[in-house]
């Protein structure tokens, strides 16, 4: 969680200050009704798991432990009314998140923990797994990992000879409608990993998945540097809010 320090330290709060640390009570124990409340929510999880409850409720969950001794329900509620739903709670920028009310160190490192748990599970389904069987594996982590992200974010996935995906990397970060891609450089990370086949992933924040002009030919690009080197580029996949386009489902590739 390091990389967060920074912007706590550049935000217009004072250095250490927490506005989701409580404040002392003046019997120095969790009022009653709160205490029972979070053993209601606690018992109807482990009774009926995260589909039981609505998003704010599995968000009450996860604020109990940045804030021990409050009300969460006001914050629970204030994030999914500036966020949406629970996923781009959990996946907001950390500078965002310090925008709402009540946020603070604590609140920002219990989410990100949740969303490094989320994208470290969808990952260990895919990873040393084949790519093409394990299709809607791979979707789903690609979606975990991309689809709420307010910049563009272009991946590679890369493959052996049995397609299995041997390693994921980030290539690069961009702007909310660009990021800058070198088909040399990915043809050349292919051949360091010994990779014999490539997926190449990359989000829109505006949610829509439908490829641009520019999309179309860095894929080409890439699919002409490989080629040169015996490497076979799969697909090219576009992450939008809610769906995905394959460019070779669509005959682009």
């Amino acid at each position: 969680m390091a990389y967060q320090l920074d912007l706590f330290q550049q935000s217009n709060k004072p250095a250490g200050f927490d506005e989701s640390a409580p404040g002392p009570l003046p019997t120095g124990r969790i009022p009653s009704y709160i205490r029972d409340h979070r053993k209601r929510l606690r018992s109807r999880f482990m009774q009926g798991g995260a589909a039981a409850m609505p998003d704010y409720e599995l968000l009450e969950l996860v604020l109990f432990r940045a804030i021990p001794r409050q009300d969460v329900k006001p914050l629970a509620r204030a994030l999914l009314d500036q966020f949406g739903d629970f996923n781009r709670v959990i996946t907001a920028p950390t500078q965002r998140l310090l925008d709402v009310k009540g946020v603070g160190e604590a609140v920002i490192i219990e989410l990100k923990i949740v969303e490094a748990a989320a994208q470290r599970l969808a990952r260990a389904k895919v990873i040393n797994k084949p790519a093409i069987s394990s299709w809607d594996a791979l979707l789903d982590y690609c979606h975990t990992t991309m689809a709420h992200r307010d910049t563009e974010q272009f991946r590679v996935l890369f493959l052996d000879r049995k397609n299995i995906l041997i390693a994921d990397e980030e290539q690069a970060k961009g702007t909310v409608d660009h990021v800058p891609v070198y088909p040399r450089e990915v043809a050349k990370r292919a051949l360091e990993l010994n990779a014999s086949a490539l997926i190449l992933v990359h989000n829109h924040p505006s949610g829509d998945p439908t490829p641009s002009q520019s999309d179309m030919d860095m894929t080409n690009q890439i699919d002409m540097a490989c080629s040169t080197l015996g490497i076979t580029l799969h697909d090219h996949l576009i992450i939008g809010k809610s769906r995905e386009v394959s460019f070779r489902a669509e005959g682009m590739l």
